[in-house]
């Protein structure tokens, strides 16, 4: 499963990390970096945030890096855990698609920080942080290529499908629409758009 290729590579390490000030600093660390944007977000706001002191950060990561790079992986980690727990429960590929895009859509708009620190804060950063970000994101990439896959193995999608383009407009598809609701303000209801996109969606992939 999806999850356990996830938690293979990173689960050890948060195990160890894991606790109240972890969960303080991670939380935190989403609030100000979305305020005041991630080179202005320096570790001592991100301690005063989290209410405690500017060492014990330093206890469970790092630099300012590893807290953005650790936000994302436990944000991550435990939205693919969800949604794959979900998605067990629908039968047809046409529901668990619909499933993965209003999941997405509800899990960013319920945490307007969290979507403001994904669709902006994360894409500013250097080549070396995107790609240590793009490492975490494979998981959920991954669960995508599954519905994929399981389309196409019954006969709901295209065979001549490229999975690996598929994937891709999928995933941009859900994504470019979240930044343009980050950049409009979240002047209106995100998971609304759910039906819209997964019908545009099924469109282009059944044959």
């Amino acid at each position: 499963m999806v999850i356990h290729y996830f938690y293979r590579r990173w689960g050890k390490t948060l195990a160890k990390r894991r606790g109240q000030k972890y969960d303080q600093i991670i939380e935190a660390a989403v609030k100000v970096i979305a305020q005041n944007g991630y080179h202005h977000s320096q570790v001592s706001k991100i301690a005063k945030e989290a209410g405690v002191a500017d060492g014990t950060i330093y206890l469970y990561f790092k630099n300012k890096e590893d807290i953005l790079v650790s936000l994302f992986q436990e944000k991550m980690g435990k939205f693919i855990q969800k949604i794959e727990d979900e998605l067990a429960g629908e039968s047809s590929i046409e529901e668990k698609l619909l499933l993965l895009i209003t999941m997405h859509l509800q899990q960013l708009q319920a945490d307007h920080s969290l979507a403001i620190v994904t669709q902006l804060e994360l894409r500013q950063s250097n080549i070396e942080l995107r790609n240590r970000i793009n490492e975490v994101l494979r998981g959920y990439l991954k669960l995508i290529d599954t519905i994929i896959l399981l389309g196409i193995k019954e006969g709901i999608f295209s065979e001549e499908i490229d999975v690996r383009i598929a994937r891709q407009m999928i995933f941009g598809t859900i994504d470019e629409v979240v930044t343009n609701w980050v950049m409009k303000e979240h002047k209106y209801n995100l998971v609304q758009l759910a039906t819209f996109i997964h019908t545009m969606l099924l469109n282009a992939l059944k044959k």
